[in-house]
């Protein structure tokens, strides 16, 4: 064990350069001399100014949860396919099906308004930290304590809020840091250019998340702004926006071993657990996760395959439920591969061991690992129930749907007592939209069955809400009866029955409040809120202060390590060098792939390997225009051992002079357990090689106008 301590303690105090998500405006503290070192040939302020144009200038968050960087003078912005895949969706039709077909628009006339598409720039960063925490007192409760740093962090958001800027305080290392982001939202945002999914899906879900990789994952977005270069609404007035800074594109490539940054807006990571959280995660949230997710998605694909109108009625929702599912499924295997609970096992116990000199540390350490010990015990048991009622309940669009009913019957009851209400304006707007649009009943129906059984086999009776037991044993507990019963007899799963009640909604409410599917989710949610997510938020506020109190005395105990922050959605610099590796004995992964490997793929019939024979002419005329490598080879992907995560996805990818090489989308199976530990042998981001999106621009979608605005480094 001492060995498996020490191996553990020399990892954790000299972490390599490609481990981390670095917040921008701390590199020249932190980071710089070792980005230098492994060659990155720019200056710190070049990554990030306040007072002058730089990289962070052309770094946007897109939608709220991916990144998107500016190529070009005029508004021009790159993202991937995923990222965009739900407003390409949002403006297609069977008629128009842009995501089947691809767009491409030959002018700004032709460029699509995106609706509820928006992409926030940060303005500046700033450490509130003193300011936020400077005036609490010892003496606060933890509730006391939490109120007033909310007071204050409002105080500081609202003096930042002006000139048209928006701005936000997150907290650090469990709230030992404050940050705020001064920020600037743009929300005219249209659609300038998107591959079809066959290849911008290439690969689909038996690709997804895993090396080697042939998808051009890219789509092409312009942002609008008002005459003055500031956000606006969307109007036909507005114009391209003139960013501060955009990036230039590199037509030179990479080998193994260059230097490589990663600049955007990674979602979630946990580096910092305890080894009983990380059992948590490894041994039953995951598998949870993953088993139930899997059921839903095979449901729908057997439905989506039976018409294109059910087909994108679940595209952008069977995306979405799929990539979680395949990332939980990898971040699981990984661990374990990884021995991962041992490994922080080996940590803590070579923490005590660092401490035993220092008595009041020790007590400390011991009384900290002891209290997350007994939380996660507790937690475990409600963490499992929470996972059914999000991933099996609630995964029943009708049950969901019907639940989102609760705030309009709250409201119209107070207006038929003589109280303030918003009933009227909600009954409108609930008008105004096909609320099941996206919602096929039968497939729903079977969705239906399915979740209820497993939830009836695994969720004990006593823990279940009540009224879903009565219906149950109503129907001796089975689930086909019941589900049957459900969609014959309600009117929160059919458009035609929700038209009719919104209709004359006032007039009949007591009727519709009977509704058994009104009454489930209504029994679902008051279980759910009243027994069991007050228990969960308390002890995740708990462990929140083990967190904190835990993360600080490892900062005062390894204090020549230099600890990044775990990602939370906000703007943060990763570095690392363009890298292979071997998965596994026997086995071993170049670092970069070709269209030859497509081709090949495509050759083997398999559905999700098809591409349209427009590419395939272009392959066989090998057309590839100055988009090849040095070989003369089309490279469509490559792997580095950047840090990255959720968010991440669409971040400008940048060799050491700062220069666009490839657009970051996806990590490799084996290597998305990084979100809780970094194994730099493992972990590899995987990006789209610019010149293969060019390529695709000008060859295949014949857009070739769009290069005109970029700076291509030849």
């Amino acid at each position: 064990m001492k060995n498996t301590i020490l191996a553990f303690l020399l990892v954790i105090t000299t972490v390599r350069a490609d481990e981390g998500m670095w917040l921008p405006q701390l590199i020249n503290a932190l980071n710089y001399a070792d980005m230098k070192k492994n060659g990155f040939k720019l200056s710190a302020e070049q990554i990030y100014s306040i007072n002058k144009s730089s990289m962070k200038d052309a770094v946007v968050q897109f939608g709220g949860g991916c990144t998107a960087e500016l190529i070009s003078g005029e508004g021009l912005i790159l993202t991937n396919h995923h990222c965009g895949f739900s407003s390409i969706a949002a403006l297609s039709s069977v008629a128009n099906d842009y995501l089947k077909y691809g767009y491409w628009a030959m002018n700004r006339g032709e460029e699509l308004r995106c609706e509820n598409l928006t992409v926030m720039f940060i303005n500046r960063i700033e450490d509130v930290t003193s300011r936020v925490t400077g005036s609490l007192k010892p003496a606060f409760s933890e509730l006391q304590r939490d109120s007033a740093i909310k007071a204050i962090i409002k105080v500081i958001e609202n003096e930042a809020k002006k000139d048209g800027y928006d701005a936000f305080i997150r907290p650090f290392f469990y709230g030992n840091e404050y940050y705020l982001f001064v920020t600037e939202t743009f929300k005219d945002i249209r659609l300038v250019g998107a591959p079809p999914e066959s290849i911008g899906k290439f690969g689909d879900e038996t690709d997804n998340w895993v090396w080697p990789r042939h998808n051009a994952d890219f789509s092409m977005f312009r942002i609008y702004a008002d005459k003055n270069n500031k956000p606006a609404d969307y109007s036909k007035d507005n114009v391209p926006y003139k960013p501060r800074y955009f990036f230039p594109i590199s037509l030179k490539g990479y080998e193994k071993g260059d230097f490589t940054m990663v600049y955007g807006f990674p979602g979630r990571t946990t580096e910092y657990l305890s080894s009983n959280a990380v059992d948590l995660i490894m041994n039953q949230q995951d598998p949870v996760r993953v088993r139930l997710r899997g059921k839903r998605l095979a449901i729908l694909e057997e439905d989506m395959k039976k018409n294109d109108t059910i087909r994108l009625m679940y595209t952008s929702r069977y995306a979405g439920i799929a990539n979680y599912y395949k990332k939980w499924d990898g971040e699981m295997k990984g661990l374990r591969k990884f021995d991962a609970v041992n490994k922080k096992k080996a940590f803590e116990q070579g923490l005590l061991e660092l401490l035993k000199n220092d008595p009041a540390k020790t007590a400390k350490c011991n009384t900290l690992l002891n209290a997350f010990k007994k939380n996660y015990a507790e937690y475990a048991p409600l963490s499992k129930q929470y996972d059914y009622y999000t991933e099996c309940l609630m995964g029943i669009d009708g049950l969901r749907h019907a639940a989102g009913y609760t705030n309009i019957f709250a409201e119209l009851k107070k207006k038929q007592a003589g109280k303030e209400n918003k009933f009227d304006k909600l009954l409108e707007d609930m008008k105004k939209v096909v609320p099941f649009k996206n919602m096929n009943p039968p497939t729903d129906k079977k969705l239906c069955e399915a979740m209820l059984s497993v939830y009836v086999t695994d969720i004990e009776k006593e823990n279940r809400p009540a009224y879903l037991d009565s219906l149950l044993g109503a129907y001796g507990n089975d689930t086909r009866r019941l589900a049957e019963f459900l969609y014959s007899n309600s009117n929160f799963n059919d458009n035609r029955k929700a038209k009719a009640m919104l209709a004359d909604f006032e007039k009949s409410a007591v009727l519709y409040e009977r509704d058994p599917f009104y009454q489930l989710a209504l029994s679902v949610n008051k279980y759910y809120q009243t027994a069991i997510l007050p228990q969960l938020q308390y002890l995740d506020l708990q462990i929140n202060d083990l967190q904190k109190e835990y993360v600080q005395l490892l900062r005062e105990t390894y204090k020549t390590k230099k600890f990044y922050p775990d990602a939370n959605s906000t703007l943060r610099v990763a570095y690392g060098k363009v890298e292979d590796y071997k998965p596994r004995d026997g086995v071993s992964y170049g670092y970069y792939t070709t269209i030859d490997g497509l081709v090949d793929k495509n050759a083997t019939g398999v559905e999700d390997y098809y591409v349209k024979p427009r590419l395939l002419e272009l392959y066989s005329q090998s057309d590839f225009g100055p988009y090849v490598d040095k070989k003369g080879k089309l490279r469509i992907a490559f792997i580095a051992s950047n840090h990255t995560t959720g968010g991440n996805s669409g971040s400008p990818v940048l060799n050491a002079k700062g220069e666009l090489i490839g657009t970051n989308f996806d990590r490799n199976w084996e290597g998305t357990m990084s979100d809780i530990m970094y194994n730099v042998n493992q972990c590899r981001n995987i990006v789209l090689d610019v010149r293969f999106t060019l390529w695709i621009v000008d060859k295949y979608a014949g857009a070739g106008h769009l290069l005109k605005e970029m700076k291509l480094i030849k």
